[in-house]
């Protein structure tokens, strides 16, 4: 199956403050805040919703078509997807901006200090489609782009590919009707259970409104696994146990790509989901959101031991 990713692309630089931000902020001087914090170290991680899915999916042997835009900084990221056999035919370079990135410093009480710098992200992917797939297509829309969030929704559409619809941290940029626009007539809506709320208060439909919108809800509950509502159907799947979870970031993005590939196996969503936790396990038992790796034998392990599937 011709797998389509469209999301960002992104460097998070991760510094560690040996300190307190709160011993180095005089509340009375917030109005002319002028604070430097000396970090001992960096460290610079791939990331990016597309990024990571990608990077999931091609552990399990799909090569999907990353639809994203990249910065003039992109190269070493560019050689990386490339040593995972994925096309780069998708992402657009703006040579004008940086790759987008978070910038995360972080004190000894795990209070953050976070700037974003969208960068390239600005800027459409501009990919051209080919006139005509051979075979079964599916997409998926995660966070980006808000151009591309509203019309590769609408390309989808009337090019008959279905396509999960994922607004995360991208919900409070898109209006509600944009976000109604691209929820009617998608595959699923897949969130977490928080952004499933905002979803609610921006388009101001309830869950049984949206489910008559979509064809599904896809909700993700962190250690509690996730919810599949079809209709007046809702299935459980439950999260898979690991001994020590370091860090969630990227569990969801792990969690779409075990989706997307049960999904491209014929599987049902519920059955989909389980790969999507077992995914989302080896994700959060490392620190950052392409630092873990899995064979396939490691994969079907897992898959088996708590779902009695294999793939």
């Amino acid at each position: 199956m011709q797998l389509y990713v469209a999301g960002s692309v992104a460097l998070d630089r991760i510094m560690n403050f040996p300190g307190k931000f709160a011993d180095h902020i005089l509340p009375d001087k917030i109005h002319i805040l002028n604070v430097c914090f000396l970090v001992d170290g960096m460290n610079e991680y791939f990331g990016g919703t597309a990024g990571n899915i990608a990077y999931n999916l091609a552990m399990l042997g799909e090569k999907p078509q990353i639809l994203a835009a990249a910065g003039k900084d992109f190269a070493p990221y560019a050689k990386r997807l490339e040593g995972f056999g994925l096309s780069l035919a998708g992402i657009r370079t703006v040579a004008e901006q940086f790759t987008a990135g978070a910038y995360i410093t972080t004190d000894e009480t795990d209070s953050q200090i976070i700037a974003f710098n969208p960068g390239a992200m600005r800027e459409r992917c501009g990919y051209k489609f080919p006139e005509k797939h051979d075979g079964k297509v599916m997409g998926i829309v995660s966070p980006t782009n808000v151009d591309d969030m509203i019309e590769l929704p609408e390309y989808f559409k009337k090019a008959g590919i279905p396509y999960i619809f994922d607004p995360g941290q991208q919900i409070t940029a898109l209006t509600g009707a944009q976000m109604t626009s691209a929820i009617e007539g998608s595959f699923a809506l897949c969130t977490n259970d928080y952004e499933l709320e905002m979803v609610m208060k921006a388009t101001g439909l309830s869950r049984a409104e949206l489910l008559k919108r979509t064809g599904a809800l896809v909700t993700t509950l962190g250690d509690q696994g996730s919810i599949i509502a079809e209709g007046t159907k809702e299935t459980k799947v439950a999260a898979v146990k690991v001994d020590k979870a370091l860090d969630p970031t990227g569990a969801g993005d792990a969690y779409r790509a075990g989706l997307l590939k049960g999904l491209s196996l014929g599987k049902s969503l519920a059955d989909a989901a389980a790969l999507g936790s077992v995914c989302a396990a080896f994700c959060v038992e490392k620190k950052g959101t392409q630092e873990h790796s899995f064979t396939m034998d490691a994969f079907n392990a897992k898959l088996n031991a708590n779902f009695g599937q294999t793939i």
